[in-house]
């Protein structure tokens, strides 16, 4: 029994002796979500932010969707510009608008600002000084337009949400056509917004296109400016929203619904979820990420820009996601900001 007793010690010694060495091994920022910043606040009266760009000033370029908590609002659609530091320089009224835009961004060749009008499905081009517009794009049948890419030498790529569709066009733009289309890009699922957010690798052998309401990024194989079949690059990606690739060809996506930015490498493995939701204030600001669907990558590379659309789903219809409670508190719109680095895992 003695020995037993002994034996039973040692061993109990040995587990203990395991398990610190384990928790020594497994630092707890192993998986770091960093810190959001609030880069900026929306002035009074503003809906939710959506489409984010930077101009060649550095300035910081946010559209609206024309959704607060309460519904839709009327009138024509806002951009409202800001400087490095976060500070508003002007608001911009799209003249010939609706209150819905969601993608924008300057054309890389001919410095146009395009910007997508959602609620009238076209692409316009946008004095980025005055609002004044003019119809850059067209679409046939009842398109859902939400994001736009270039290609190499210029070329429109704008995704269309409700058709699965992926629109193209020349850099002077006019009608465009249907360069793919596919079930894998149409809606199925909740929110309901099929392809969405969209980017060339460096090579322009591939597109990514996220889909929203599978939580899928689709990859389309490009040779020779011909695109091939789509296939599921990656799942489990809640809510993937907008995207952007660094010059790694990491692509880092928006996750709407899990209120973070996840990045995964070029073989689709998740290499980083940065950023979380710390609640909303008593002012209706909210602190960290709230429904983040568009990120953008600040003129040096250092940061991470994200609008927070905090949009309450019930407003269509839909069940409660669980964020709906906290987006119907919001009062004030923001984008967050946060390093853009990639944390190292052990």
């Amino acid at each position: 029994m003695k020995n037993f007793t002994q034996r039973l010690n040692m061993f109990a010694l040995a587990c203990v002796g395991i398990l610190s060495l384990t928790w020594n091994a497994t630092p707890a920022s192993a998986w770091d979500r960093g810190n959001v910043e609030t880069f900026a606040v929306l002035p009074d009266g503003a809906t939710g932010p959506e489409g984010i760009t930077v101009g060649p000033d550095g300035n910081v370029y946010v559209a609206t969707f024309g959704f607060n908590a309460a519904g839709p609002v009327s009138g024509s659609g806002k951009v409202y510009v800001f400087n490095g530091g976060g500070n508003l320089l002007r608001t911009l009224t799209i003249s010939g608008s609706t209150s819905h835009l969601l993608g924008l961004d300057f054309h890389p060749k001919t410095h146009t600002l395009l910007v997508i009008d959602f609620g009238a499905a076209k692409v316009l081009a946008v004095d980025p000084q005055t609002g004044a517009s003019s119809v850059f794009m067209t679409v046939t049948g009842s398109a859902g337009l939400n994001a736009l890419t270039f290609d190499g030498i210029g070329n429109v790529y704008v995704s269309d949400s409700f058709q699965g569709i992926i629109w193209k066009t020349g850099a002077g733009g006019g009608a465009a056509t249907a360069w793919v289309t596919d079930p894998l890009l149409a809606p199925n699922g909740v929110p309901p917004f099929g392809a969405n957010g969209l980017g060339f690798n460096k090579s322009g052998r591939a597109l990514f296109v996220a889909n929203t309401s599978t939580d899928q990024l689709i990859k389309i194989p490009v040779t020779g400016g011909t695109p091939g079949t789509p296939a599921v690059f990656v799942n489990s990606i809640n809510g993937a929203d907008g995207l952007i690739l660094d010059k790694d060809d990491n692509i880092w996506v928006a996750a709407n619904q899990a209120d973070e930015i996840v990045v995964v490498d070029p073989t689709g493995k998740a290499i980083a979820k940065l950023g979380d939701f710390n609640g909303v204030t008593a002012a209706g600001v909210p602190n960290g990420l709230l429904f983040p669907a568009s990120p953008v990558f600040s003129k040096d590379g250092q940061s991470l820009f994200a609008t927070n659309l905090a949009l309450d789903i019930r407003l269509f219809g839909l069940a409660q996601s669980v964020d709906s409670q906290w987006t119907a508190q919001v009062q004030r719109y923001t984008v967050s900001k946060i390093k853009a680095s990639i944390p190292p895992l052990p």
